[in-house]
């Protein structure tokens, strides 16, 4: 793929999920999960281990932990002098100028269209942020030319939309994979499928699109303007039979943190032939009391645990937990502190937040 496929991850898009106070003060993208990694990690693995060499990624706002994660993508090989890792912000540039009062991805590719025009592959794949998955995208691109799909969605057909992938899209398709209309679930009947935002098509028919729709002015997603054309364009379906979670609320969140402690799971998404890479923090190790209990829970590094009961609990970097306490379903983000004698419950399905630098 390599050379022939340039990946654009979108952070603008419709969807723009959000994680109760995780996502306050940064993107959903770079919330951390699983003790070391970011969400963002996945997509942007994906695009690495699919042999992409040339990823931009459109953040509207709020990307100060963005840049800081991503630096100059050279834990992603992507530090080089042909493409590379590049993030684009529709702030102070010629066509925001413009179009500034606009919203929607349209306008905040729009502002960094040059970019794609200046890029030399001949397809783009555009992917979000917020899905949890491993996937080759060598296989959608041998589909999507087979095919002959001016677009071509990926999906995944579920059992349990009924339970979970709330919100999310759903794709109506006909026997010959042609998608007739996309639909949103309402977690009303079991069985779906589940479009997950990620889509494949050549550079030139994109930045086309992305022209005709600013000068018409009726769509501000991408996502509207390919529902509403799907009567005059081609629009297929390429299945991805893998583990899926969509990260859009702090249910599904603190969801996928328990699935990642599976055995399963965790196989499938951290092999060792298609690795999620990350930023090299070179942080110091957690250090635990005599006394200390963790069960069933994600500590990252950095933290401080003394006589502390932990379970089924998200505890971000540096945090410190004194003697005495009890965590049980809570998340802890960054630089929190728990002074001792305390006990922290929340709902098994509904865990309790403890905001970023935070003291209890």
């Amino acid at each position: 793929m390599k050379n022939e496929c340039m990946g654009l991850i979108n952070l603008d898009s419709i969807q723009n999920p959000s994680v109760n106070v995780l996502s306050d003060h940064r993107p959903v993208a770079t919330i951390p999960i699983a003790g070391r990694y970011r969400l963002i990690d996945f997509t942007l693995s994906n695009m690495v281990n699919s042999g992409i060499t040339n990823v931009g990624i459109y953040a509207r706002e709020k990307y100060r932990s963005l840049t800081d994660h991503l630096g100059s993508g050279k834990d992603w090989d992507l530090s080089r002098k042909q493409g590379g890792l590049y993030v684009l912000s529709p702030e102070n540039t010629k066509n925001n100028n413009n179009y500034g009062y606009r919203k929607g991805d349209i306008y905040t590719i729009l502002a960094n269209i040059d970019y794609i025009e200046k890029s030399p592959e001949e397809y783009i794949i555009v992917a979000p942020s917020y899905m949890i998955c491993s996937i080759d995208y060598n296989d959608l691109l041998k589909y999507h030319k087979k095919s002959n799909n001016d677009i071509t969605i990926v999906y995944k057909r579920v059992d349990n939309a009924n339970k979970d992938f709330k919100n999310c899209n759903t794709l109506n398709i006909d026997k010959d994979r042609r998608i007739k209309n996309i639909g949103n679930n309402l977690n009303t009947f079991p069985s779906a499928n589940i479009c997950m935002d990620t889509f494949i098509m050549k550079r030139t028919d994109f930045i086309q699109c992305i022209y005709s729709i600013a000068s018409m002015g009726t769509y501000s997603y991408i996502e509207d303007y390919i529902i509403n054309q799907l009567d005059n364009i081609q629009v297929g379906a390429y299945k991805y039979e893998g583990y899926l979670k969509c990260i859009t609320s702090l249910k599904s969140y603190y969801e996928a943190s328990k699935e990642l402690l599976t055995e399963e799971v965790s196989k499938e998404l951290f092999r060792a032939n298609r690795k999620i890479f990350t930023k090299d923090k070179s942080q110091a190790p957690t250090m635990y009391g005599e006394n200390a209990e963790v069960r069933g829970s994600f500590i990252a590094t950095g933290c401080q645990i003394d006589g502390t009961v932990v379970r089924n609990s998200v505890i971000m970097q540096s945090c410190k937990i004194g003697d005495n306490v009890v965590l049980e379903n809570v998340i802890l983000d960054k630089n929190v502190t728990i002074s001792s004698n305390k006990e922290l419950k929340g709902d098994k399905d509904y865990p309790m937040v403890i905001e970023k630098n935070e003291t209890v």
